[in-house]
């Protein structure tokens, strides 16, 4: 007798592969910690505009606050993950070790 279970949803605005890099990158921060643009970019491995977009998308999401500031007159911009966006990377990744967990029913005749 097998046991059906539904496969988990997983998130998609944080599967993204750019996202899911990002979030992974400010998950590992203590909460309320903020990292720079340029580190997080360093960090992710992206372009300026690739991340800009990504982090926009993660925003709307309201995974991530961005503030910008100055530092001796010099423009600064911070990147935040949110009690929402940390809420939600954790889920995601509950969602993930399900879905690997979830065993595959397979027939006898049916080929790998």
């Amino acid at each position: 007798m097998t046991v059906e279970r539904a496969l988990p949803n997983l998130d998609s605005v944080i599967h993204a592969q750019g996202r899911l890099r990002v979030t992974v990158a400010l998950s590992v921060l203590p909460a309320g910690d903020k990292v720079t643009f340029p580190r997080l970019q360093e960090l992710v491995g992206m372009t300026a505009g690739n991340l800009s977009t990504h982090l926009r998308k993660l925003e709307d999401a309201g995974y991530i606050t961005i503030t910008k500031t100055y530092q001796r007159r010099i423009p600064v911009t911070y990147v935040t993950l949110t009690k929402v966006g940390r809420r939600a990377f954790e889920d995601y990744t509950a969602a993930l070790r399900d879905l690997l967990a979830t065993p595959v029913d397979r027939s006898d005749d049916e080929e790998l």
